[in-house]
């Protein structure tokens, strides 16, 4: 099993759609936002030293439920997990919950892939890396 690390986001004026609440395609930049903080903070290998390493995530699918409307300037904690690890693979969990309330707000999954930065072709994920991401 994985470990569930959280980040907290708040809400800016930028986020917010004609309907005054959160534009749908801002909660996955909440997620993509909060596994870079997580990759330095929980996993401790930085994007950028991931780079290094010559290796890149790309998103090959995504899967959201929007439950309860995000506005302007609400908390939100994003807690993602890893679910699972195969070949190129990884599939990550999400949750975004309202800080004050502790309701979800949207959850899903991000099936991410991959791949190598000097062919761009997929890769399988080495044993090191998925030992770094096993917390």
């Amino acid at each position: 099993m994985y470990s569930i690390f959280e980040s907290e986001i708040i809400i800016r004026p930028d986020d917010i759609d004609m309907n005054d609440h959160v534009h749908n395609t801002k909660y996955l930049d909440y997620v993509l936002a909060a596994r870079y903080d997580q990759m330095q903070k929980d996993y401790k290998m930085s994007m950028s030293e991931f780079h290094k390493l010559d290796y890149n995530w790309i998103v090959s699918a995504t899967h959201i439920e929007y439950k309860r409307a995000l506005k302007l300037g609400d908390k939100i904690i994003v807690k993602t997990q890893i679910d699972s690890v195969s070949g190129a693979q990884s599939k990550i969990n999400f949750w975004i919950v309202k800080k004050d309330s502790g309701k979800t707000a949207a959850d899903g999954y991000l099936l991410y892939t991959m791949i190598s930065k000097k062919t761009g072709k997929p890769v399988r994920i080495p044993d090191e890396i998925i030992n770094k991401y096993s917390v």
